[in-house]
């Protein structure tokens, strides 16, 4: 893989099947609400922004949260410089799997967990619905992001609510990873994975 620039962010979007993660990504690239679900094999999204007033080049992988394309996983985890890890507000055991596939990523990226120096920003998707659907609370979420030492918002696709800053969030987590301390090159791809820790929100 080519070395990217320094305002280029390929940041790749994981999680279950239906929390969400093209009609996050699509209400980020085009404003619109995509509310009928047609499930992902994988799509890639290009949008120029500005983030704390830096150019910032985001290359967006939105990829199929279904079980039979886990074995894809792999490389889209390896193509990534940071990850936006997405549950439902309504899907308990969706919030069970981002586990899973954080750990996932620190074994495929060979990263200590501990340390924190992947760039992961968790999203509690469908913040919209009505308290009576929730089955994972704010407070879980909060929990999780201390533990992960990462960033974490809830959002709403359909309400517009947290994705803009979400995918910021992510390009934040980036940066301060390729600026912090000496870099090395990663195993697979050139990249600068040595750095401090992910921003607490």
């Amino acid at each position: 893989m080519a070395d990217r620039g320094a305002n280029e962010f390929k940041i790749t979007v994981l999680g279950s099947g239906g929390v969400g993660k093209s009609a996050l990504t699509i209400r980020l690239i085009t404003g619109e609400y995509e509310a009928n679900y047609d499930p992902t094999i994988e799509d890639s999204y290009r949008k120029q922004t500005t983030v704390d007033g830096e150019p910032a080049l985001m290359d967006i992988l939105d990829t199929a949260g279904q079980e039979e394309y886990a074995a894809l996983q792999d490389q889209w985890i390896r193509e990534g410089d940071g990850f936006i890890l997405v549950y439902a507000i309504n899907n308990s055991i969706s919030f069970e799997e981002v586990d899973a596939t954080r750990q996932k990523i620190f074994r495929i990226l060979d990263e200590d967990p501990d340390k924190a120096l992947v760039p992961i920003v968790l999203a509690g998707n469908k913040c919209d619905l009505p308290d009576d659907d929730r089955e994972v609370t704010l407070e879980q979420g909060e929990k999780k992001k201390v533990e992960w030492k990462c960033g974490f918002y809830e959002c709403s696709a359909k309400e517009q609510k947290n994705i803009e800053e979400l995918f910021h969030e992510c390009v934040r987590q980036i940066r301060k990873i390729r600026g912090d301390g000496d870099t090395k090159d990663d195993k697979k791809g050139g990249k600068t994975k040595k750095g401090g820790m992910c921003t607490l929100l």
